[in-house]
């Protein structure tokens, strides 16, 4: 018998109490706002030197474990004091509740750079009243609880929750004995976890980079090659805006995720549905060769990212989140797009370009203004298939390295999933 299963067998024999996350923990949403929203962006400075009342937390930030210092955001003091109510000043848990909803972060002051810090818009602050936050890190991770936050989350452009639903949410509690082993059990997995894959992700990136040097070699043409702007051979719209009731049925819906994740898109890839009228259809129909880019974010290196459709798929349409780009002419391979726009240069206009308030934004204006190198159709088509097998050798779960570090990760879920199922008291 092991020690967790004496411990359970010592404190709770018959089953665990299940509690709502407003029983156990407090929740605080981002920010309470003293005037309007436009009130509170003259209050943000997009700096990179350090000066500042306060740093806004993100959850980029929390993502990269605040690798990226020339791109934090701060405050002013009067930001600090009246428009943001959560400051980071102890151990806590960050969920996203708009655009990567289901993400969690576990927090404590120490890991703070600035010594005034306040959460960010699109987030909110959970610390626990009666149970350990560590433990409630690994419980909003597990697969049941994520299964029940799936069910609050809504699908309309970019997904979210509201704090009130999340607050209705089912959690179990074991005594405190019992959350400290399943922490201790859960945290050495991790780390072991971690060491483990690090050789193996250090191996992967390397490749990663390796293939990102070839495309921008490839799509970096020495010889002289047509150069068009985008808004010579595109037209540009914006998508759909919806209220939540006219989801879940009709046409296929691309999502905003679904362009962040995909460099190009097929026909499986598409499982929302939205209900539309045929001018909505007639207007904002997705064909082959169109190209989708997320226009707004946190950050600007998350603006622009693209997505080729490379299926027809008849009726199909796109959020209001993202641009469509429908190309103007017969000159354009959709699978060497693919590739243009995932480039350094690329990506260098887009962060250079976009605007930024409290949130970056991109339009179709400004893509318009970038210029495409268009080789024949012969050449794009050479191109795309040599970057597409060197794509899939470093990308592929199911070939070398990645499929080693997937199936890491899926043992680790595993056993966090086993430890964290519980009787519940009184079946």
């Amino acid at each position: 018998m092991t020690k967790l299963e004496q411990l359970i067998n010592e404190f709770c024999p018959n089953g665990v109490e299940y509690k709502k996350v407003e029983d156990v923990c407090d929740t605080i949403t981002d920010y309470t706002a003293a005037g309007s929203f436009a009130d509170i962006a003259k209050h943000v400075k997009y700096i990179n030197d350090g000066i500042g009342y306060a740093q806004l937390i993100r959850t980029t930030d929390l993502k990269s474990k605040f690798k990226n210092k020339d791109r934090f955001v701060y405050v002013d003091e009067d930001a600090f004091m009246y428009l943001w109510r959560v400051n980071l000043d102890s151990e806590g848990l960050v969920l996203p509740n708009v655009g990567n909803c289901g993400e969690v972060y576990y927090v404590t002051p120490d890991i703070f750079l600035h010594k005034n810090n306040v959460l960010g818009p699109n987030a909110i602050w959970v610390k626990s009243r009666t149970v350990m936050n560590r433990f409630l890190f690994h419980v909003f991770q597990g697969k049941e609880f994520q299964r029940k936050l799936a069910k609050i989350i809504s699908p309309t452009g970019q997904t979210k929750f509201n704090k009130t639903n999340f607050k209705e949410l089912i959690l179990p509690v074991p005594p405190l004995e019992v959350q400290r082993e399943i922490v201790h059990i859960l945290d050495s997995f991790t780390l072991l976890t971690a060491e483990l894959t690090a050789e193996l992700t250090a191996e992967l990136t390397a490749r990663k980079k390796q293939y990102q040097y070839y495309r921008n070699r490839m799509l970096t043409f020495e010889t002289k090659v047509t150069r068009k702007r985008l808004g010579e051979i595109f037209d540009f719209r914006n998508g759909l805006s919806k209220g939540k009731d006219f989801f879940g049925r009709g046409i296929p819906f691309i999502r905003y995720i679904d362009v962040y994740n995909h460099r190009s898109l097929r026909k499986e890839d598409i499982t929302a549905l939205v209900e539309c009228s045929s001018l909505e259809l007639e207007k904002l129909r997705v064909s082959r060769g169109d190209v989708l880019f997320t226009r707004t974010s946190e950050t600007a290196e998350d603006v622009g990212w693209s997505s080729v459709m490379l299926d027809d798929i008849g009726d199909c349409v796109f959020n209001g989140f993202t641009i469509k780009a429908t190309p103007k002419t017969n000159d354009l391979l959709p699978e060497y797009c693919a590739y243009c726009f995932a480039t350094d240069d690329f990506r260098n206009y887009v962060t250079t370009h976009c605007a930024f308030t409290t949130r970056a934004s991109l339009t179709g204006n400004t893509i318009a203004e970038y210029q495409m190198a268009i080789p024949s159709i012969d050449v794009q088509r050479r191109i795309a298939n040599v970057l597409s097998n060197f794509e899939a050798i470093c990308s592929d779960l199911n070939i070398g390295l990645p499929a080693e570090i997937e199936a890491r990760q899926k043992q680790y879920e595993y056993y966090r999933d086993k430890l964290l199922t519980f009787k519940e008291l009184g079946e």
